[in-house]
């Protein structure tokens, strides 16, 4: 071995090792949220605290029936009623090979309901109120029998017991599983409305999206006012049927809700932060 020279040690991987390597952490699914709106990512917990609304552009996003009663309602103030009407299968409806009772089964699993709309009486800011809040998650919200039995003695009782009436309308339009008998609440609920309003009652209704169909031909546009949520899409048929239809290209913004209000057919659009006071203040106007 040459003089000043030392030995060749063997290769010792450990020597070069790097700085440890983090773990990436996990993120739990369903903490963030895309806003069709505005297409930003939102933290979910600051969306639902703001009532489900996007604290960037104001989109408001669709909520089910029971959140909706939360928010409108004071806190544990809401007492549910005529909850033991369910549907039946009088045409014996098959669609796809499955039944009409299979899908109402099914939709009563997803949306932990038992039908398209929740209806009962409650208080908003100490006023007592008859209400009900259509549930677009149950099959689109599209209107039964069972939502025009429930939704017509909601307004009987309002009739007899002299409370404002507030219906919140989230509709796909009437649910074809029923034929004719889906048709037919409509005449069933207006004919009840025509008899509260002749007692003097105060009607009001609140547009979420979407409203269409036989909702919005029948109870969703008799309110005494009429309010939809900003951005709501308000119509009867869809707007490829009548394009296709009258053969004519549609105005931009056809059947929002801004569209609506521009051209008379609604009375106002509130933001759903202000929907409670809103109410509030036109009970406690339309009553004095």
């Amino acid at each position: 071995m040459a003089k000043g020279t030392e030995p060749v040690k063997p290769f010792d991987p450990s020597v070069f090792e790097g700085p440890a390597i983090r773990k990436k952490r996990e993120v739990p699914d369903g903490l963030w949220m895309r806003c069709p709106g505005c297409e930003n990512m939102l933290y979910r917990k600051v969306v639902a605290e703001n009532l489900e609304v996007c604290p960037t552009c104001d989109y408001h996003f669709r909520v089910p029936a029971r959140q909706r009663i939360d928010q409108l309602t004071d806190t544990d103030s809401f007492e549910e009623l005529f909850a033991d009407i369910q549907a039946d299968d009088p045409l014996g409806f098959t669609w796809r090979e499955r039944q009409y009772a299979d899908y109402v089964k099914e939709y009563q699993a997803k949306s932990g309901t038992d039908e398209g709309v929740l209806t009962g009486v409650g208080y908003i800011k100490g006023r007592r109120i008859g209400l009900g809040v259509m549930n677009g998650e149950f099959i689109m919200g599209s209107m039964g029998s069972v939502i025009g039995e429930r939704l017509t003695l909601l307004i009987e009782l309002a009739t007899e017991e002299k409370l404002p009436l507030i219906i919140v309308c989230t509709s796909g339009g009437a649910r074809m599983h029923e034929g004719a008998l889906s048709l037919m609440q409509m005449a069933k609920t207006s004919a009840a409305l025509g008899r509260f309003d002749e007692a003097g009652g105060l009607y009001i209704t609140i547009l979420a999206d979407p409203t269409t169909g036989g909702t919005t031909a029948s109870f969703g546009m008799l309110g005494d006012v009429i309010i939809a949520e900003p951005g709501a899409l308000v119509g009867f048929a869809g707007a490829r049927v009548i394009a296709n239809t009258i053969r004519t290209e549609l105005p931009e913004g056809f059947q929002t809700a801004e569209f609506l209000l521009e051209h008379g057919f609604i009375d106002r659009i509130v933001p759903r932060k202000e929907l409670r006071s809103e109410i509030a203040r036109l009970i406690d106007y339309c009553e004095r």
